[in-house]
């Protein structure tokens, strides 16, 4: 496996493209599953010059802080087999229930290892941003999440209800 994680762009977006239709569809299908990162849905990605334009905030606005956004890409194959979100410093809301990275696999690339390389990418990005020590949630009942963040010397910290669900709070020290 070589992957590597790559900003959004015009030179990705078949790839981009063919990820986020297998993935809407999953999602369709699966109204019930929380299992890709927020950050890559939150535009339509068919009007490609906005959605690029507003993949990530630059600065603090209505709730969210600055954020980074990656694509990951399986460079023998030349496919994106997930997406995440880092956000530059945590506000109340990501310190309880969102932490600094969100991430999600593409549904066909799920259990193949992916999850566990690329935390371990944006964990080299977020050590570039100066964060020492990153928080990660996931839903308790997510196992193949809370396995990557375990993978890559998540520590749980505790567990919190957002809406009815328990979420689980782990930091990962990357000094």
């Amino acid at each position: 496996m070589r992957i590597k994680l790559v900003k959004g762009g015009y030179e990705y977006k078949e790839q981009i493209d063919d990820m986020l239709e297998e993935w809407t569809a999953y999602n369709n299908e699966n109204p019930d599953a929380n299992s890709s990162p927020w950050s890559i849905f939150k535009n339509d990605y068919k009007d490609f010059d906005y959605y690029l334009d507003n993949l990530e905030y630059k600065e603090a606005k209505d709730g969210f802080v600055p954020d980074s956004t990656f694509f990951c890409l399986d460079e023998e194959r030349n496919i994106l087999v997930g997406a995440v979100n880092i956000r530059h410093y945590m506000n109340d809301y990501l310190l309880m229930y969102g932490g600094h990275i969100g991430d999600g696999i593409r549904p066909s690339e799920r259990r193949k290892g992916y999850g566990t390389a690329m935390i371990a990418l944006a964990l080299e990005e977020c050590k570039k941003l100066g964060i020492e020590k990153v928080l990660m949630v996931c839903d308790k009942t997510n196992t193949g999440s809370a396995k990557t963040i375990l993978n890559n010397g998540g520590v749980l910290e505790n567990e919190v209800i957002e809406e009815g669900k328990f979420k689980q709070r782990y930091w990962i020290d990357v000094r």
